[in-house]
């Protein structure tokens, strides 16, 4: 026997196994891959496959990585005078945001008593503008006070005012 000959009985030999076993034949694709599915297009139907908007794309990998808080709070720094007014805005600026409590820094004390006052309108308008939720509370501070503490080493007592006298 010659090896082609080798070759038709060792595949007459298997497919009569095969056949004995209960085992179909073996279809090859057009690409002449073995077992491999058929690439299945989308269609006419939405899919996640299909190219999305970037905004939507966006929106998705924040609350994926649970960056919706921090993007809430951005949106306040961005659009402050926009959500309190022009007025306030020129003697208030917010300075942090945490746990959906924002903190506002007035530029005189007579500003940041108004703005505890105010604090009720305040909120409703930030819930109006960015959502309902995202501020919970208003923490309102004074004008920062100078301080009096330089270098890294400090003595604690009254300051520079006991060598005065």
């Amino acid at each position: 026997m010659r090896g082609a000959d080798l070759a038709r009985a060792a595949l007459e030999a298997a497919r009569a196994s095969a056949k004995e076993r209960g085992a179909r034949g073996v279809r090859r694709g057009a690409t002449g891959a073995v077992g491999r599915r058929r690439r299945r297009w989308s269609g006419p139907g939405p899919d996640d496959r299909d190219p999305q908007p970037l905004g939507r794309l966006a929106a998705r990998i924040a609350a994926d990585r649970g960056w919706v808080e921090r993007l809430a709070g951005g949106q306040v720094f961005a659009r402050w005078p926009k959500l309190v007014g022009e007025e306030v805005a020129e003697h208030a600026q917010p300075v942090a945001f945490a746990d959906g409590e924002l903190t506002v820094q007035a530029d005189s004390t007579a500003w940041a008593t108004q703005l505890r006052l105010l604090q009720r309108d305040l909120l409703k308008r930030i819930a109006a503008g960015v959502g309902d939720g995202v501020v919970k509370s208003l923490k309102v501070q004074g004008p920062a006070a100078p301080s009096w503490r330089y270098g890294p080493r400090h003595v604690p007592g009254r300051g520079p005012r006991d060598t005065y006298g």
